[in-house]
This record gives C-alpha cells, structure tokens and sequence, in this order.
C-alpha cells in the first residue's frame, strides 16, 4: 500500500434520515414565506370558502317565490278581486301591475319583466258556482323550470281560499287554473340552458385569454419593446382586446350551431339583434379581463383572479338558480356583473322573440360596464417595466 496516496473519503449512512427530513422542511418553510408574500393567494385560501359558502348558504334558494306577476281582470268584481288576494296570499306571486288587455301582459312577458301572468275569466262567479271550469289562466314565463315548477302550486290552491262559504262547499275536481308554459311548451330543459351558455363560456373564456394578455407581455419581456414607440396606454389596451372579439363572435356561432342542430333549440327572435347585443357583452366582459391583467403581477394569479369573478357571477346571475328566488341584498350584488343581463338578453331574443329595443334596459348596463373597466384599465396601466 503506498503512504502517499490519499485516503478515499467514506460516506456517511447513518444521519441521513435526518437530512432528508430537514430538506424537506427547509422547503417547506420556503413556500409558506413565498405565499406569506403573495397576499393574493393567501387572500383566496380563505376567500374561496368564504364566498362559496355565503353564496350557497344565504343567496341561493330553490324554494321560489315572490315572482313577479301581473293581472288581466275580466270579470272585475268581487270575487276575481278575492282571487287576487288569495294568490298574493301564497307568497308564491307578487302582483307588480294590472294590464288592461292580455296582449299587453304578452308583451310584458316577451321583454322578460314578468314571470307569471294571470287573465281571470269575465263570468268567473258563474265557474265558481258550477265547478266545471278553471278560474283563470296562468301564463308562465316556461324559459325557466324552476319558475314553472313554482308556478303549479298554484294549480293545488283550494276554492276555499277565496270563495263564499257557500260556493266553496260545492264539490268540484276541476282544478282553479289553466297552466300554459310560454316560450318552451315542450318544457325540455335544453332550451333553457344551451342557449344560456353564451354568457357562460363567453364570460370565462374572454376574461381569462384577456386577464393573462398584459402579464404575458411583462413575463416575457415584449414591454421593453413598446417603452420606444407611440403607441398609447388606450390604444394598446384595445388592440388587445380587438382579436378576441372575432374569437368570442366564433364561440357564440359555435354555441347556437350546436343548440339547433344537436339539441333543437328554436331561435325565435332576431339572430343579427342578438349579434348585434353579443357584441356590446364581449367588449364588457373583456375590459373585466383587461382590469385583472392590470393587478396581478403573474400568469397564475392572473388566472386566479379570473375564477373569483367567474364563480360569483355563475350562481348569482340566474343561470343556475332562479334570479328572483335570490334575497334582495344578493340580487343587487347580481345587477353589477354583465353576465346578469346578457342572460336576460340571451333568453329574451333567443326564447321569447324580444327585440334590440326591448332589451335597452339591459344593454346600457353592459355598455356603461365597458366604459368604466377600459377606464380602469387604461389608468392602471403603466407603459414601463416596473
């Protein structure tokens, strides 16, 4: 053996429990400080539940009523005036209004101010008495299930409840209302959802390709090349949004192709109306896009934040749940997000027939919601590095 070569040096086995374990807790400890730093994700580990359980637990009810409702009163005498209070009396209706004629009350139904519309029949004491025939007509807004499917307890409101004592002692099997689902009388649940999905898919897509835009130019360094050139913070926010107004024009071809081939929804009003209204949403719900591109400092948190807006408007906005079955705080929460009154949009043109001008009240809404993000985001942007 020769002295001068150098002794190998030996490794060690035992200890190395120890530092495979204070390897990992040293990691560990690394991403707590990472997302003690990262107040917006330390803000969703709470947040989420927060928000998920309150929405469910307190906004959303599928036991509805107070849904809104007008009368057409043909008889107009005592007894249609007890009618009328006897099914304001269920809790299930709110009489908002009494229209004079029953086209008006279609009209009413059409531009989706109304959920349910009663025409009491002029010789009402007459059907009272003999029991052969309903009381009134309920005409339900049937776009809705849900709606409809509260609207038939009506059908099981005893003659007791508003007629004479003696009336009522007559026996009769007739049922007091002659229930007509409007605007889906096949009753399929594909009509009221395929076509609502616009505002679903275009909501989540448009806000998440738009909310990671502006971070993916910092990430990856292509703002260094627009510090040197003229264009402005307005103009650069709407070049980025220009492209995916055709993507979201493709998407809402692609849905309605879809609904009428594959699940037969019938459009019955105006397509280029609803085109037309489609196109005021895409630019809303992409500004939301641009203003969350504008706070968050990566791809992922980006991503992130696009989420916390979806959910909230998903259950709020009336596309699983019935919008009037929500408390009022809840429903106020759920006239600022724009897929509230693009739904009302969809199903008004789409289901009902309604017209552009029928739905100004919800298209102001979208319009001032752009007006205000592209704001926003053109304030909070900076055309720099930092």
């Amino acid at each position: 053996m020769n002295p001068q070569a150098p002794e190998r040096p030996t490794h060690r086995v035992h200890g190395n429990g120890g530092g495979f374990a204070q390897r990992i807790l040293a990691i560990a400890a690394k991403e707590l400080r990472h997302l003690r730093r990262d107040r917006l994700t330390g803000g969703l580990i709470a947040g989420i539940p927060l928000i998920m359980t309150l929405l469910f637990g307190y906004a959303i009810d599928q036991d509805i009523r107070h849904l809104s409702g007008a009368v057409v009163d043909l008889a107009g005498n005592q007894s249609s005036r007890a009618l009328v209070q006897a099914i304001e009396a269920t809790q299930v209706v709110d009489i908002v209004a009494s229209e004079p004629s029953v086209e008006q009350l279609q009209q009413r139904l059409i531009r989706g101010e109304l959920s349910l519309g009663i025409v009491i029949a002029a010789d009402i004491e007459r059907r009272l008495r003999h029991g052969d025939q309903p009381l009134a007509q309920l005409m339900v807004d049937g776009s809705d299930p849900l709606v409809l499917s509260s609207a038939r307890a009506l059908m099981n409101m005893p003659r007791a409840a508003f007629a004479s004592p003696i009336v009522s002692a007559q026996t009769s099997f007739e049922p007091p209302f002659a229930l007509r689902a409007w605007f889906n009388p096949e009753r399929r649940s594909a009509v009221f959802i395929v076509p609502a999905l616009t505002a679903v898919i275009l909501t989540l897509t448009m806000v998440l390709f738009t909310s990671i835009a502006i971070v993916r130019e910092r990430e990856r360094g292509n703002l260094e090349l627009l510090i040197n050139t003229p264009v402005r913070t307005l103009e650069l926010m709407l070049g980025k949004i220009l492209p995916y107004i055709a993507i979201g024009y493709l998407q809402i071809t692609l849905i309605l192709l879809l609904g009428t081939t594959l699940f037969h929804v019938t459009i019955v009003g105006s397509l280029w109306d609803f085109y037309l209204a489609a196109g005021v949403f895409v630019l809303a719900v992409l500004t939301l896009g641009l203003v969350i591109s504008t706070l968050a400092s990566s791809q992922f948190q980006a991503f992130q934040m696009t989420f916390m807006t979806f959910l909230p408007q998903l259950l709020l906005s009336g596309y699983m749940f019935p919008f009037e079955g929500m408390p009022k705080p809840a429903q106020w929460l759920a006239e600022i997000f724009p897929m509230t009154h693009f739904l009302r949009v969809v199903r008004g043109i789409i289901l009902r027939g309604a017209d552009l001008a029928d739905m100004l009240p919800q298209m102001w809404p979208l319009l001032a919601f752009f007006v205000i993000g592209i704001s926003i985001a053109t304030l909070r942007f900076r055309k720099r590095l930092d």
